[in-house]
């Protein structure tokens, strides 16, 4: 059993992490198996190397370890650009350079709606000897769910959410197709790439067999099994936790009431009392 605590460097941790890291490291350990740690900072635009090393340092305050290296995934751009290209080479990807605002209101793309998979990865190609590209588009690449459908249609697409209940993907990818909805994205044009295709591919690389997350991923899974399937990945089982809220119901986030686990070590507080905090 394998499984992944995956933060993003975009702030300070604060007690929904804490809670999120004691989920997914606490499930790893009563399974028997290992929980990963993932550095997700493809937001090259938000993510910052000092939240990264936040991260490191507030996960060890908390008594929690993890294999190393650590997959960062700022590292590995070319790896997802290569998964996006493969969509674009079976038809089932297009760039497009509106925003879900202008497609809503009928406009229509003026770019050309096919793109080499070499016009694409053209966009990656190392420069001045960096380490690694941040990539930037002129357009944005959408997958083309209805098409996606088509090709999967004699294909069950379907999760089990915490080992008990199986769920059906396709009936909620079908009602996004009919409610007219833009197409996901999947190469956000500023970063060159976007969660949903870097998640996918690192869970397969990682071996990922249980994927332990917040309620609030819940309705971004479908679109996860759609594109595991195209790729042909094995799908993990699910679970998805309740999230940690403020008192008018609001999930915790990173902006707002300053509950950093930085500042709540800085006040006092121990690692135990933190983790007693961070529950639902």
């Amino acid at each position: 059993m394998l499984t992944r605590f995956a933060p993003s460097p975009t702030g300070h941790l604060h007690l929904g992490h804490a809670l999120a890291a004691k989920e997914a490291f606490g499930f790893g350990a009563a399974e028997k198996g290992r929980c990963l740690l993932r550095i997700e900072d493809i937001d090259h635009t938000r993510c910052k190397p000092d939240y990264t090393l936040g991260i490191y340092k507030d996960l060890n305050w908390l008594g929690f370890d993890w294999p190393i290296p650590t997959r960062v995934q700022s590292r590995h751009y070319l790896d997802y650009a290569k998964v996006i290209a493969a969509l674009l080479e079976r038809g089932l990807a297009y760039p497009c350079e509106l925003t879900r605002r202008e497609l809503k209101d009928g406009q229509r793309s003026k770019t050309n709606n096919t793109l080499s998979p070499l016009e694409f990865l053209a966009h990656f190609k190392m420069e001045d000897d960096a380490p690694h590209p941040k990539p930037s588009l002129p357009y944005a690449i959408r997958l083309n769910l209805a098409k996606a459908l088509e090709t999967t249609a004699a294909l069950a697409l379907t999760f089990i959410e915490k080992e008990k209940a199986e769920i059906d993907a396709k009936t909620a990818l079908m009602a996004w197709v009919r409610s007219g909805q833009a197409d996901p994205i999947i190469a956000r044009k500023d970063i060159g790439v976007s969660y949903h295709i870097a998640v996918t591919h690192d869970d397969h690389l990682q071996s990922i067999t249980h994927v332990v997350r917040g309620m609030d991923l819940y309705e971004e899974t479908p679109l996860h099994i759609l594109i595991q399937t195209l790729m042909g990945w094995p799908t993990p089982i699910y679970h998805h936790h309740a999230l940690l809220t403020r008192d008018d119901g609001e999930k915790l986030s990173k902006r707002g009431l300053d509950t950093s686990l930085h500042s709540l070590r800085e006040n006092g507080l121990t690692a135990a009392q933190v983790l007693a905090m961070a529950s639902p």
